[in-house]
């Protein structure tokens, strides 16, 4: 097993080094060591010096006081918001006093299960309604006959999702609906969040701080009930506290002719002292487009300039300005329309959210927006601020950075590609990524964060062999990778399969690649454009003609990354994977599925996909 930041005592420079050294020691080295620290820790408390007495004597009193209460925290994390969560209630925890394990699901020993006192989960739900990679394995165990009876069991669930999804927060739903057939009693509620999850998160934080306080007769402190973001490293920008990030660069990466529009963004984050990794994410807090904006004001007849309160604080804005900077107007969700029909006398809205119409609401909601739904359903009986009120906070867009912070420090690369489509007579335009587009330039500031993925990174051990797969902007992240091992001289070998639309014009980034070819820190790419051929040509069918080549990479230790389209090219991948496995590997399709799932678990198979 891999030394983690979450599952040990170290630090991430820390675990690094150990998990360089410790495959390769012997049994005798081993064992040896295991001896040495022993010793080492025995002499460190044989002089009876002042500082030791005091220790023992505070060793003493721990050994009389009550035996704290045990507290396991695990979590389910695709992008890092559950693990994140996870830890900071793990550290307000531990100060309370509590006996705390935080662990992943993957991480975490099924069979211990019984021996749990308190379980505290932490999950996210992916895609339509699945778990993230890393809480499948545990979420298989206790949905299968093996799962034990837990009659001793408490247990409280906070479940992360997307309500504009049709499974919102199914996998916290599921693990919540499971462990009660098993037998385990809530310790407080399910709390399940939507994409701005602050709030929820963290009134789910001190009901469960409250709960164990009163089992355990202990007493939470104030920092054990505040705030979720009070941690977010040296920088003083955060989620809840974004920087101010000035527009370097905005260069369209795509050649004259291609139907595609990709934006490379430099942006400056001098002076915000944020620092990443490759593999993490830079979050956008953008702007809807001013003419929808307009649209909508206009349709319901309100006056731009009222002004309407956009959080619980009661801060006020101008109806305008609410609705291009606070307020989600283009995604519709089930939630906003069951609010939304208690405004108007329109009883098709009535219908259309009646038992029965499920399949139909699905499809009103996944090709509209607000202004279809002000112009469906009207009249309106609603003032601005009453119709405001049942909005959604207008989320921040996560982009896969495809800079190496080692090699571009103070700036930040993203690769954005502008979405515009028609539909229902009506133009409709990405939020971000046309506001990127269109309506920023060099100079112009975007409000910004890092928003860490622990469940994306490169191998600790810089001569480790690497696999990536990303079509598109799917790029964007291994970029940034061959950038920092690049910078670090790394010689691992790396593989790069990448795919588009045409060569000529929607090869992103091509001299870069080449550069890095010509160097030695790409050691080999293969490419795949789609509409070149008269028979299209995706990444997967790359990878089956080069099968026997990548399972010999596989089994010298190469780790695989799959970033981009989660509902096809992932799947695809995935598949294409399976399949070289069982040929090239003279396996089983089960033996290959166990082989991928083993690559998984050592975290040589991560996928960043959406």
């Amino acid at each position: 097993m891999q030394l983690q930041v979450t599952n040990s005592p170290f630090t991430q420079e820390q675990v690094e080094l150990l998990n360089r050294l410790l495959p390769n020691l012997s049994d005798a080295q081993r064992s040896w060591l295991s001896g040495y620290l022993t010793a080492v820790q025995s002499t460190s408390f044989s002089a009876p010096s002042a500082t030791n007495v005091a220790s023992q004597s505070t060793a003493q009193a721990a050994t009389q006081a009550p035996i704290a209460r045990e507290v396991t925290i695990l979590f389910g994390s695709q992008t890092g918001n559950s693990q994140r969560l996870a830890k900071s209630l793990s550290k307000k925890l531990s100060e309370q006093g509590l006996e705390v394990t935080l662990t992943s699901m993957s991480d975490f020993k099924p069979n211990t299960l019984k021996k749990v006192q308190d379980l505290l989960l932490l999950v996210s739900t992916h895609g339509e309604g699945d778990p993230p990679d890393n809480a499948l394995p545990f979420y298989e165990f206790l949905h299968s006959k093996r799962a034990p009876k837990l009659d001793e069991l408490r247990f409280s669930v906070l479940a992360l999702g997307d309500s504009s999804y049709e499974f919102f927060c199914k996998t916290g739903k599921d693990f919540d609906q499971r462990l009660e057939e098993l037998g385990a009693k809530r310790l407080t509620d399910r709390v399940d969040c939507d994409v701005d999850y602050d709030e929820p998160a963290a009134e789910w934080f001190a009901s469960v701080s409250g709960a164990l306080s009163n089992a355990s007769s202990t007493a939470p402190t104030q920092s054990s009930v505040a705030t979720i973001s009070d941690a977010q490293g040296e920088s003083q920008y955060s989620r809840t506290h974004p920087f101010q990030a000035e527009v370097l660069e905005n260069i369209n990466l795509n050649g004259r002719g291609s139907s595609r529009e990709t934006r490379h963004l430099e942006l400056s984050l001098e002076g915000s002292n944020l620092q990443y990794e490759p593999g993490d994410c830079l979050g956008i807090y953008p702007e809807n487009n001013p003419q929808l904006v307009d649209q909508l004001v206009s349709a319901l007849g309100w006056n731009a300039d009222e002004q309407v309160s956009v959080n619980k604080q009661g801060e006020q804005r101008a109806l305008r300005d609410a609705l291009r900077n606070n307020f989600e107007i283009t995604v519709l969700t089930k939630p906003v329309l069951e609010q939304a029909v208690k405004l108007t006398a329109n009883e098709g809205l009535s219908k259309l959210l009646a038992a029965g119409n499920e399949a139909e609401l699905k499809a009103y909601i996944k090709e509209r927006d607000l202004l279809d739904l002000v112009q469906d359903f009207g009249p309106w009986n609603a003032t601005a601020a009453q119709f405001v009120s049942i909005l959604r906070k207008l989320p921040a867009r996560l982009y896969s950075i495809a800079s190496s912070n080692q090699a571009n420090p103070d700036e930040v690369h993203l690769t954005i590609r502008a979405v515009r489509y028609e539909t229902l007579g009506r133009d409709r335009f990405g939020v971000c990524s046309t506001q990127v587009a269109e309506r920023l330039e060099i100079g112009d500031t975007l409000p910004v964060y890092i928003h860490q993925n622990p469940n994306f990174k490169l191998p600790a051990n810089p001569d480790a062999p690497i696999i990536m797969i990303g079509p598109g902007t799917g790029v964007a992240p291994f970029r940034a990778f061959v950038e920092e091992r690049a910078e670090l001289g790394a010689t691992g070998k790396s593989w790069l399969f990448y795919g588009d639309q045409h060569f000529l014009t929607d090869f992103l980034y091509q001299t870069d690649w080449q550069r890095w070819i010509k160097e030695g820190a790409l050691t080999k790419m293969d490419v795949a454009f789609s509409r070149d051929t008269d028979q299209k040509v995706y990444v997967q069918h790359r990878m089956l003609e080069k099968g026997r080549e990548l399972f010999e990479w596989l089994e010298e230790g190469a780790s695989v990354y799959i970033c981009g389209d989660e509902k096809h090219m992932a799947h695809d991948v995935h598949a294409a994977l399976l399949t070289i496995i069982e040929r090239e590997g003279g396996k089983s399709s089960e033996e290959a599925a166990a082989y991928l799932a083993n690559l998984q678990q050592q975290k040589r198979y991560q996928r960043d996909v959406y």
